[in-house]
Protein backbone atom coordinates (compact mmCIF):
# COMPACT_ATOMS: atom_id res chain seq x y z
CA UNK A 1 0.00 0.00 0.00
CA UNK A 2 1.58 3.33 -1.04
CA UNK A 3 2.22 5.82 1.73
CA UNK A 4 0.97 9.35 1.44
CA UNK A 5 3.76 11.90 1.39
CA UNK A 6 2.93 15.50 2.17
CA UNK A 7 5.63 18.12 1.86
CA UNK A 8 5.42 21.77 2.67
CA UNK A 9 8.10 23.82 0.96
CA UNK A 10 9.45 27.14 2.15
CA UNK A 11 8.62 28.80 -1.17
CA UNK A 12 5.01 28.82 0.01
CA UNK A 13 6.06 31.43 2.56
CA UNK A 14 7.75 33.79 0.13
CA UNK A 15 4.89 36.28 -0.18
CA UNK A 16 4.24 37.02 3.48
CA UNK A 17 7.82 36.33 4.63
CA UNK A 18 9.27 38.95 2.30
CA UNK A 19 6.73 41.54 3.44
CA UNK A 20 7.24 40.64 7.12
CA UNK A 21 11.03 40.85 7.01
CA UNK A 22 10.95 44.07 5.00
CA UNK A 23 8.46 45.67 7.41
CA UNK A 24 10.21 44.65 10.61
CA UNK A 25 13.65 45.55 9.29
CA UNK A 26 12.48 48.95 8.08
CA UNK A 27 10.65 49.59 11.35
CA UNK A 28 13.72 48.92 13.46
CA UNK A 29 16.22 50.70 11.21
CA UNK A 30 14.21 53.81 10.36
CA UNK A 31 12.82 54.43 13.85
CA UNK A 32 16.07 53.68 15.67
CA UNK A 33 17.97 55.87 13.20
CA UNK A 34 15.45 58.67 13.68
CA UNK A 35 15.74 58.41 17.46
CA UNK A 36 19.53 58.31 17.34
CA UNK A 37 19.68 61.29 14.98
CA UNK A 38 17.37 63.40 17.11
CA UNK A 39 19.11 62.34 20.34
CA UNK A 40 22.51 63.20 18.84
CA UNK A 41 21.17 66.71 18.24
CA UNK A 42 20.64 66.98 22.05
CA UNK A 43 16.85 66.97 21.93
CA UNK A 44 14.75 66.35 25.06
CA UNK A 45 13.23 62.93 25.73
CA UNK A 46 9.67 64.06 24.92
CA UNK A 47 10.83 65.49 21.58
CA UNK A 48 12.56 62.22 20.77
CA UNK A 49 9.42 60.26 21.63
CA UNK A 50 7.22 62.51 19.48
CA UNK A 51 9.59 62.09 16.55
CA UNK A 52 9.71 58.33 17.10
CA UNK A 53 5.92 57.90 17.33
CA UNK A 54 5.43 60.06 14.24
CA UNK A 55 7.99 57.93 12.42
CA UNK A 56 6.19 54.75 13.50
CA UNK A 57 2.78 55.90 12.26
CA UNK A 58 4.06 57.43 9.03
CA UNK A 59 6.31 54.47 8.32
CA UNK A 60 3.61 51.86 8.90
CA UNK A 61 1.20 53.68 6.61
CA UNK A 62 3.91 54.17 4.00
CA UNK A 63 4.81 50.49 4.09
CA UNK A 64 1.17 49.45 3.76
CA UNK A 65 0.54 51.80 0.84
CA UNK A 66 3.79 50.93 -0.90
CA UNK A 67 3.29 47.18 -0.59
CA UNK A 68 -0.33 47.38 -1.68
CA UNK A 69 0.45 49.47 -4.77
CA UNK A 70 3.48 47.44 -5.85
CA UNK A 71 1.91 44.03 -5.27
CA UNK A 72 -1.34 45.19 -6.90
CA UNK A 73 0.67 46.10 -9.99
CA UNK A 74 2.13 42.61 -9.99
CA UNK A 75 -1.35 41.10 -9.60
CA UNK A 76 -2.65 43.23 -12.49
CA UNK A 77 0.16 41.97 -14.71
CA UNK A 78 -0.59 38.37 -13.74
CA UNK A 79 -4.28 38.80 -14.53
CA UNK A 80 -3.49 40.40 -17.89
CA UNK A 81 -1.17 37.52 -18.81
CA UNK A 82 -3.77 34.95 -17.78
CA UNK A 83 -6.47 36.72 -19.79
CA UNK A 84 -4.25 36.74 -22.88
CA UNK A 85 -3.39 33.06 -22.36
CA UNK A 86 -7.09 32.23 -22.01
CA UNK A 87 -7.81 33.87 -25.38
CA UNK A 88 -4.95 32.01 -27.04
CA UNK A 89 -6.24 28.71 -25.70
CA UNK A 90 -9.70 29.47 -27.05
CA UNK A 91 -8.44 30.51 -30.49
CA UNK A 92 -5.81 27.81 -31.14
CA UNK A 93 -5.64 25.05 -28.56
CA UNK A 94 -3.43 22.83 -30.74
CA UNK A 95 -0.76 25.51 -31.06
CA UNK A 96 -0.82 26.02 -27.28
CA UNK A 97 -0.45 22.27 -26.76
CA UNK A 98 2.60 22.24 -29.01
CA UNK A 99 3.99 25.26 -27.21
CA UNK A 100 3.62 23.52 -23.84
CA UNK A 101 5.27 20.35 -25.18
CA UNK A 102 8.18 22.42 -26.50
CA UNK A 103 8.68 23.87 -23.01
CA UNK A 104 9.01 20.36 -21.57
CA UNK A 105 11.39 19.31 -24.34
CA UNK A 106 13.58 22.32 -23.54
CA UNK A 107 13.68 21.12 -19.95
CA UNK A 108 15.05 17.75 -21.01
CA UNK A 109 11.97 15.57 -21.53
CA UNK A 110 11.78 13.29 -24.58
CA UNK A 111 9.63 14.78 -27.35
CA UNK A 112 7.13 11.91 -27.34
CA UNK A 113 6.72 11.96 -23.57
CA UNK A 114 6.55 15.78 -23.55
CA UNK A 115 3.66 15.62 -26.00
CA UNK A 116 1.81 13.13 -23.80
CA UNK A 117 2.40 15.21 -20.68
CA UNK A 118 1.19 18.37 -22.40
CA UNK A 119 -1.96 16.63 -23.63
CA UNK A 120 -2.80 15.19 -20.23
CA UNK A 121 -2.12 18.40 -18.34
CA UNK A 122 -4.18 20.46 -20.77
CA UNK A 123 -7.03 17.98 -20.53
CA UNK A 124 -6.95 18.35 -16.77
CA UNK A 125 -6.38 22.13 -16.54
CA UNK A 126 -5.12 23.85 -19.68
CA UNK A 127 -4.92 27.37 -18.25
CA UNK A 128 -3.31 26.18 -15.04
CA UNK A 129 -0.65 24.27 -16.95
CA UNK A 130 0.26 27.28 -19.08
CA UNK A 131 0.14 29.64 -16.10
CA UNK A 132 2.58 27.47 -14.19
CA UNK A 133 4.96 26.28 -16.92
CA UNK A 134 4.82 29.10 -19.49
CA UNK A 135 4.15 32.18 -17.37
CA UNK A 136 5.72 31.05 -14.10
CA UNK A 137 2.59 31.86 -12.07
CA UNK A 138 1.90 29.42 -9.24
CA UNK A 139 -0.57 29.39 -6.38
CA UNK A 140 2.14 29.66 -3.71
CA UNK A 141 3.66 32.78 -5.27
CA UNK A 142 0.55 34.54 -6.52
CA UNK A 143 0.51 38.26 -5.67
CA UNK A 144 -1.69 39.07 -2.64
CA UNK A 145 -1.79 42.86 -2.16
CA UNK A 146 -3.88 42.99 1.03
CA UNK A 147 -1.80 40.31 2.75
CA UNK A 148 1.44 42.09 1.83
CA UNK A 149 0.13 45.50 2.97
CA UNK A 150 -1.18 44.30 6.34
CA UNK A 151 1.90 42.18 7.03
CA UNK A 152 4.31 45.02 6.25
CA UNK A 153 2.39 47.57 8.30
CA UNK A 154 2.03 45.29 11.32
CA UNK A 155 5.66 44.15 11.36
CA UNK A 156 6.89 47.70 10.79
CA UNK A 157 4.92 48.86 13.84
CA UNK A 158 6.32 46.02 15.96
CA UNK A 159 9.86 46.72 14.80
CA UNK A 160 9.50 50.47 15.40
CA UNK A 161 8.05 49.92 18.87
CA UNK A 162 11.22 48.21 20.09
CA UNK A 163 13.56 51.25 19.97
CA UNK A 164 10.70 53.48 21.16
CA UNK A 165 10.27 51.41 24.31
CA UNK A 166 14.01 51.67 24.89
CA UNK A 167 13.74 55.47 24.97
CA UNK A 168 11.33 55.24 27.90
CA UNK A 169 13.74 53.41 30.18
CA UNK A 170 17.21 54.61 29.14
CA UNK A 171 18.83 57.79 30.54
CA UNK A 172 18.88 60.63 28.01
CA UNK A 173 22.66 60.93 28.13
CA UNK A 174 23.08 57.32 26.98
CA UNK A 175 20.31 57.12 24.40
CA UNK A 176 22.54 57.13 21.33
CA UNK A 177 24.82 54.17 22.21
CA UNK A 178 22.14 52.09 23.95
CA UNK A 179 19.41 52.53 21.31
CA UNK A 180 21.99 51.80 18.60
CA UNK A 181 23.21 48.67 20.36
CA UNK A 182 19.75 47.33 21.09
CA UNK A 183 18.61 48.06 17.52
CA UNK A 184 21.55 46.05 16.17
CA UNK A 185 20.70 43.17 18.50
CA UNK A 186 17.10 43.22 17.29
CA UNK A 187 18.26 43.32 13.67
CA UNK A 188 20.57 40.36 14.19
CA UNK A 189 17.72 38.44 15.84
CA UNK A 190 15.45 39.33 12.92
CA UNK A 191 18.04 38.05 10.48
CA UNK A 192 18.30 34.77 12.38
CA UNK A 193 14.51 34.37 12.59
CA UNK A 194 14.00 35.14 8.89
CA UNK A 195 16.75 32.69 7.96
CA UNK A 196 15.25 29.91 10.06
CA UNK A 197 11.76 30.42 8.66
CA UNK A 198 13.02 30.68 5.10
CA UNK A 199 15.70 28.00 5.33
CA UNK A 200 18.54 30.42 4.47
CA UNK A 201 22.07 30.54 5.97
CA UNK A 202 21.66 32.02 9.47
CA UNK A 203 25.03 33.74 9.91
CA UNK A 204 24.98 35.32 6.46
CA UNK A 205 21.44 36.61 6.97
CA UNK A 206 22.21 38.09 10.40
CA UNK A 207 25.39 39.82 9.20
CA UNK A 208 23.66 41.26 6.13
CA UNK A 209 20.80 42.77 8.11
CA UNK A 210 23.04 44.07 10.90
CA UNK A 211 25.55 45.68 8.53
CA UNK A 212 23.01 47.85 6.76
CA UNK A 213 21.36 48.77 10.06
CA UNK A 214 24.70 49.83 11.54
CA UNK A 215 25.43 51.93 8.47
CA UNK A 216 22.07 53.71 8.71
CA UNK A 217 22.45 54.35 12.44
CA UNK A 218 25.97 55.69 12.03
CA UNK A 219 25.10 58.08 9.23
CA UNK A 220 22.01 59.39 11.01
CA UNK A 221 23.90 59.94 14.27
CA UNK A 222 26.57 61.82 12.33
CA UNK A 223 23.95 64.09 10.74
CA UNK A 224 22.34 64.83 14.13
CA UNK A 225 25.65 65.58 15.79
CA UNK A 226 26.88 67.68 12.88
CA UNK A 227 23.89 69.97 12.51
CA UNK A 228 22.75 69.88 16.14
CA UNK A 229 19.08 70.43 15.22
CA UNK A 230 15.93 68.53 15.98
CA UNK A 231 14.90 66.76 12.78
Amino acid sequence: MPRSHIERHRTERIGWLRAAVLGANDGIVSTASLIVGVAAAHAARNEILVAGVAGLVAGAMSMAAGEYVSVSSQADTERADLARERKELASDEQLEREELAAIYVARGIDAGLAKQVAEQLMTHDALGAHARDELGISESQTARPVQAALTSAATFAVGAALPLLTVLVVPEARLVPIVSGIALIFLAALGVLAARVGGAPIVKSAIRVTFWGALALGLTAAVGALFGTVL
